[in-house]
């Protein structure tokens, strides 16, 4: 008998009726309520599910099928491996949360992640500076926020997510084009809409589950 329940994200109180895979190959999508939130969950065998790419993935399609529903579902991201023992594990971490979670879904509320890398092709000559100073100011009347990301590559020129709202994407998705054609010795790797991991810090831990929130 199934008692775990693997936790994808908060939302404002709502059902859910999504046709998509979850986590360690879950049927039935569901939430779990506290008003005024919902947790969307699956069940769940395992404590400690493997973060494979496979199981990655499946948390981010049902994140993505939340994203879609009504024609814009807001939704705070949980990180992959949130697992509770108990419906009542669920519902404390939201009661517990109440605030972080209602600031969250404010700032966050009708708007999408969508994530930028310019990466140098082999053997260009590119002045990466030169183009941080060009690109940033282009893209920062378009998106609300900005997070950098991490510089794996030497080939990296610039990594960023942009929190942008749904009815500024044609604009953004316009600007990041005109990049494609303006800079040939660059790829570009445009990504998303995600939900918008880097724009919302809540920390939950301990074994009375705290959450913390910016």
């Amino acid at each position: 008998m199934t008692s775990n329940y693997y936790v994808y994200g908060v939302v404002g109180k709502t059902t859910v009726d999504v046709a998509v895979a979850g986590v360690e190959g879950a049927t039935d999508i569901y939430t779990v309520d506290y008003p005024p939130f919902s947790a969307i969950v699956s069940d769940i065998d395992t404590e400690e599910p493997e973060e494979t790419d496979e199981n990655a993935r499946a948390h981010d399609d049902v994140l993505q099928a939340v994203m879609q529903l009504d024609g814009g579902t807001t939704v705070v991201p949980m990180r992959f491996g949130m697992v509770f023992d108990s419906a009542r594990g669920v519902k404390n971490i939201l009661r517990g949360g109440r605030r972080a979670f209602t600031k969250a879904l404010r700032d966050t509320e009708g708007k999408v992640e969508l994530g930028v890398k310019l990466v140098a092709k082999q053997d260009a000559d590119v002045d990466t500076e030169a183009v941080h100073d060009d690109v940033t100011p282009r893209l920062a009347p378009v998106a609300e926020q900005a997070a950098d990301g991490d510089h794996f590559s030497d080939l990296l020129v610039l990594n960023k997510s942009y929190l942008v709202a749904r009815e500024n994407r044609d604009a953004f998705d316009a600007v990041v084009e005109e990049l494609e054609a303006e800079y040939p010795d660059l790829r570009v790797q445009y990504t998303g809409p995600w939900a918008p991991y880097n724009f919302v810090d809540i920390e939950i831990s301990g074994e009375r589950s705290n959450v913390t929130g910016r």
